[in-house]
């Protein structure tokens, strides 16, 4: 007899369980639930006068970061899985920009996400720092098993001023959220580790960087055509997936040795039986299904808060970046504290490919967390407004767009507090076997995270059903 399974969420991570599945059970059942009209989640490309963006993810690491041997991604592996390894391109310039005293300056090497191991190395960027601050204090920066906000022990250990205005545009640029708030191990598990074997904080940061993959190679990929095509690929290679949309799971029990999953609206609800059951939802929706099954799994994970953000892309005239310090850069970061509402920008047609007719293609970054006003405006609004906000981010008038798009993502980004790892261990220890928890909500933010939790939800779930 087959075995049943649903995966709920349609997302890259409730994708790549489904896949892992089918790949590794030989009689098996799958069914996707999906609350919306389409799969992919916040992997879906678009496009602006006729020409192919990304509306929200448009990247992902090429190779495993703290892999030593530059293993390729989870996505890599996955691109090559469902026949798309030849379709991986990479970018033509990482070379970023952040703003720093009124002007676009070069990021800094030698730093981890912006916690730098020389002091030397920041050139005055961040202000006057005090290395005594960083001594030795006769044992590790962390615990053995500890976590703190990144804010937190950066402001400690090297000064205020590298938090506000290196750090936390660097974070800002990830989770649209703010050093201060955001978990050390959930945003930068290397340099956790390295604090629990290093006794100052630039040693850990140098530890870090040096277990970092040498191997050459572009840092960045993405899939020529569009995320789009990732998403259409794996759910076209999970063998007899059964996909059903536009009804939210409201409810989820024990029946007998498996499951029953209620899916709405309540007005006509419907019924499925699983042997087993892989959540990949945020934590919200996450901790309300769970609500049925364990009150205590529900209460670890529902407490995960989110940032909205809102992404403005502009189709620009030819040479509308010109003297402005964004040329030739992939894009630039902003900080919180320089008062601009923009917090970054991509520079797509220098990032990725010109464009035949030589128009400078943009995407602006709005929304930190616990600035959802900063979206309030209607679309139009918004789109004039980052316009305006970029021409004084580059101190100089700028051009029209031929053409803008806004594209909105309410509770885009997770924000890991301090702990996160371990609430989330507990939710899943506090669940059989047979139901996992998948997605960003639980394993960290980016597309390989996304895979990897997936593919460890599907692994968990055969191992329960012993396949």
């Amino acid at each position: 007899m087959a075995y049943r399974v649903v995966v709920v969420g349609g997302g890259i991570a409730g994708l790549s369980a489904a896949l892992r599945l089918s790949d590794t059970m030989g009689d098996i059942r799958i069914t996707l639930v999906e609350r919306s009209a389409r799969l992919g989640g916040k992997l879906r490309t678009g496009d602006i006068a006729g020409r192919t963006v990304e509306t929200c993810a448009e990247t992902f690491l090429a190779r495993e970061a703290d892999d030593p041997g530059g293993a390729p991604s989870a996505a890599v592996r996955l691109a090559h899985r469902v026949g798309l390894g030849d379709a991986l391109r990479h970018p033509s310039t990482t070379a970023a920009a952040l703003l720093a005293d009124g002007g676009l300056r070069a990021l800094p090497g030698g730093t981890l996400m912006g916690v730098p191991a020389d002091l030397s190395t920041l050139d005055g960027l961040a202000g006057p720092v005090d290395p005594a601050a960083d001594a030795d204090r006769g044992g590790p920066v962390l615990a053995t098993g500890a976590d703190v906000a990144v804010g937190a022990l950066v402001r400690e250990r090297i000064g205020g001023a590298v938090v506000d205005n290196l750090v936390d545009p660097l974070l800002g640029g990830v989770y649209a959220g703010r050093a201060d708030d955001l978990s050390l191990a959930v945003t930068m598990p290397g340099l956790a580790r390295a604090c629990r074997e290093e006794r100052t904080l630039r040693g850990a940061v140098r530890l870090a960087l040096s277990r970092r993959s040498p191997a050459p190679g572009p840092v960045f990929a993405t899939v020529d055509g569009g995320l789009s095509r990732l998403v259409e690929a794996v759910a076209t290679a999970t063998g007899g997936l059964e996909v059903v949309h536009g009804r939210p799971v409201t409810a989820l029990a024990p029946a007998g040795a498996g499951w029953r999953l209620t899916l709405g609206p309540t007005r006509d609800p419907r019924t499925l039986e699983a042997d087993a059951v892989v959540l990949a939802v945020p934590s919200h929706p996450a901790g309300r299904i769970l609500a049925g099954v364990s009150e205590a799994a529900a209460a670890e994970v529902g407490t995960l808060d989110y940032a909205s953000i809102g992404l403005v892309t502009m189709v620009m005239p030819p040479g509308a970046l010109d003297g402005t310090g964004l040329d030739g850069r992939s894009g630039a970061l902003v900080p919180a504290v320089s008062g601009h509402m923009v917090k970054a920008v991509t520079v797509f047609s220098t990032k990725w490919a010109a464009q035949p007719d030589g128009a400078v293609l943009l995407r602006t970054s709005i929304g930190r967390y616990g600035e959802e006003e900063a979206l309030a405006p209607d679309d139009a609004s918004l789109a004039a407004l980052a316009h305006e906000d970029l021409a004084a981010i580059l101190d100089m008038p700028l051009a029209a767009p031929l053409a803008t798009e806004v594209h909105r993502w309410g509770g885009a980004l997770p924000q890991y507090a301090p702990g996160h790892l371990d609430r989330v261990a507990a939710a899943r220890a506090a669940l059989p076997g047979t139901l996992a928890l998948a997605g960003a909500a639980f394993d960290g933010v980016g597309i390989p995270a996304c895979v990897r939790s997936g593919e460890a939800a599907a692994d968990r779930v055969r191992a329960a059903l012993g396949g």
